[in-house]
């Protein structure tokens, strides 16, 4: 629905107080006015642009999580923990700074303890101050303000009453002018003399893993990862190569094998596993029929399934990766700096334990989609890094199907 269908169905109390942010002049009683009023407003590009503007950080995350989303329709509940989410300087961060503050006060403590101790007692008492503190916004709160804006509606009969929409025609909008406001602040630039495109590689290392598995027989250790001899052979194998993590190495990562294998080997086997083309079996891995069958011939969407693949393993650790990724296809059409891009979509991007938000743009992110082949990645002799999104990497980030592309239009 749009936002002409969605105030047609709302009562004139949530009309009235869309009309009031907006500053509509109109009889306060009269539905067809408010609504007349209020798809005036909205439709200007100055008040539009002006609302985003003056959006806090908070909302522009709240938002961003809801505007490439297929649901047309989130329950209160899912609102909630996305407004949650998109508060990165809450209770746990304050509780981390302190805890990390503690050793260096407890280790100048001692000296200046005395001091501070006859220093106070020289003083006269005084009457302690409060200082006031300024209430921050509630998830709660967000929606709420959402729904004044015009921004959010939720149903109005039956079930429906209690799921919340976006009006069709303002995601677009939004997408659009948040787009023109992220593109205004890129530092676009020409091509690279030398840059990494890694198109069909990674479906190649899967025929080349499959191919392994069945010439050898691959047995895994007890802590059910593959014997350190089998992995580095599969190492020297694939088009990419990468550092095992040493024996007993502390790692941090994503997905279910990063503790065994680094990051684009650990996508390859879990890919395979979840596509059942191979099982973990007591006396190791053993090819299945699935597997038979990919070793003639891969799926035409299999691109598609690796990036799906992808999504899911870091979803958890980065909720929002399907907006930074449909920012990052839409804003390196182009060749773009990497550090330009960075300073607009970090601020979008909540730290994961011990990834900080830079480290899962360069590495979770901008790596791996490297790896599945949807941007190329150069190094300019001006500019340092830049990346730029491949045609079939456009494609995937739309929901482009591309099975019935000629394979000449992965260049």
């Amino acid at each position: 629905m749009n936002l002409s269908d969605m105030l047609g169905c709302a009562d004139i109390g949530q009309l009235s107080r869309i009309a009031s942010v907006y500053q509509c002049e109109c009889n306060s009683n009269s539905k067809n006015e408010l609504i007349q009023s209020i798809l005036g407003a909205v439709s200007r590009n100055d008040v539009f642009e002006q609302q985003i503007s003056s959006m806090a950080i908070e909302d522009l995350r709240f938002l961003n999580s809801l505007l490439f989303e297929t649901r047309d329709a989130f329950s209160l509940e899912e609102l909630l923990a996305r407004a949650q989410q998109s508060r990165f300087n809450g209770p746990e961060a304050a509780s981390a700074v302190q805890k990390e503050t503690k050793g260096q006060q407890q280790a100048s403590g001692e000296k200046s303890s005395s001091n501070q101790k006859s220093a106070k007692a020289a003083q006269p008492k005084r009457r302690s101050k409060k200082t006031p503190v300024m209430k921050e916004s509630s998830p709660r709160d967000i929606i709420v303000k959402f729904k004044h804006q015009g921004w959010l509606f939720n149903g109005f009969t039956g079930p429906n009453r209690y799921l919340f929409q976006v009006p069709e025609d303002l995601k677009q909008r939004f997408r659009e002018t948040l787009k023109r406001k992220f593109a205004a602040q890129l530092v676009y630039t020409d091509e690279p003399h030398v840059y990494r495109d890694e198109q069909e590689l990674l479906q190649a290392d899967i025929r080349g893993l499959l191919l392994y598995i069945h010439h050898n027989e691959v047995t895994m250790a007890a802590d059910g990862s593959l014997y350190k001899r089998f992995s580095l052979q599969l190492l020297d194998l694939f088009s990419i190569k990468e550092e095992l993590p040493g024996k007993g190495e502390w790692r941090f990562g994503y997905g279910k094998y990063f503790h065994h294998y680094p990051n684009r080997m650990s996508l390859l086997y879990d890919y395979c596993m979840q596509m059942n083309y191979f099982m973990e079996e007591p006396l190791g891995l053993r090819l299945t029929s699935g597997g038979q069958e990919r070793l003639l011939s891969a799926p035409a969407n299999e691109l598609q399934l690796l990036y799906k693949c992808w999504l899911k393993q870091y979803k958890g650790p980065i909720p929002n990766i399907l907006a930074l990724v449909q920012w990052i296809g839409g804003l390196s059409d182009q060749w773009v700096t990497a550090q330009s891009l960075s300073q607009v979509l970090v601020p979008l991007i909540k730290p994961f334990y011990y990834d900080d938000a830079e480290r899962i743009f360069q590495h979770r992110l901008l790596s791996m989609l490297v790896h599945l082949g949807l941007i190329r990645l150069g190094e300019h002799e001006l500019h340092g890094m830049v990346i730029k999104t491949t045609k079939a990497g456009r494609a995937v980030i739309m929901g482009i199907s591309l099975e019935e592309q000629d394979r000449l239009f992965m260049y």
